[in-house]
């Protein structure tokens, strides 16, 4: 099998990747990679300095492919299959990728800096910085909940009536910022369509396989 994917199952945009594997059935072998083990952290960093999850290595045709966009585009090229995640016609195509970079960047990225500070020893936590990625996020959640409000309930996914590439990036980001706002509070619409992101088989697939690690995930707590 030429397709080796180097991940974490609790890794938002390694699922992102995932999902788009599992739209098409795409055949690849997962390599989870535990950075808390020396040896394997140091042999993710000698195949990828950057060390930032996920990362592609196809082994037939002697390509290594960072970014989870990068390698979703990748896959398109050169492993399509029947779910077409990027569209053909070019303005639809820009649609589909202008959506991913805003999940990625205004939902995933504010999201993470929430969670990861939870991380950290209470004396070192970003309240600052904290804050204003919830305000981001929050600025994010309602430029949605305001676009499927506008459509009426007419737009299924992400970028219009097809899934795509946008709606991989949406399903992590959403799943993680629903546990740092909570969508039905003020986003009920957001909080539909990731009901429908959960209820993709793709998605529900690289949900029943991170359940196990879920308990690593880092909660709010009342003294936090």
């Amino acid at each position: 099998m030429s397709l080796t994917l180097y991940m974490h199952p609790l890794a938002s945009y390694c699922h992102k990747v995932l999902i788009a594997l599992y739209e098409n059935d795409t055949p690849f072998v997962p390599h989870m990679v535990d950075l808390m083990d020396e040896s394997a952290r140091d042999a993710f960093y000698k195949l990828w300095p950057i060390g930032k999850f996920p990362v592609l290595n196809d082994n037939a045709r002697g390509c290594l492919v960072p970014e989870s966009s990068i390698i979703i585009e990748y896959l398109a090229l050169h492993y399509p299959g029947n779910t077409a995640l990027i569209p053909q016609d070019a303005d639809q195509a820009r649609e589909v990728r202008f959506r991913d970079r805003f999940f990625d960047q205004y939902v995933s990225e504010p999201m993470q800096k929430v969670i990861t500070d939870r991380l950290r020893p209470k004396a070192e936590r970003d309240h600052l910085g904290v804050t204003q990625a919830r305000d981001k996020l929050r600025t994010a959640l309602d430029l949605i909940e305001l676009e499927f409000a506008r459509d009426h309930g007419n737009r299924p996914w992400a970028a219009g009536q097809h899934f795509s590439m946008a709606d991989c990036a949406a399903s992590p980001a959403l799943f993680y910022a629903n546990l740092v706002i909570p969508l039905e509070d003020a986003h009920p619409l957001t909080a539909e369509y990731l009901l429908r992101l959960m209820q993709r088989p793709s998605f529900a697939r690289v949900l029943h396989e991170a359940q196990p690690y879920m308990h690593m995930v880092p909660m709010e707590t009342a003294e936090a």
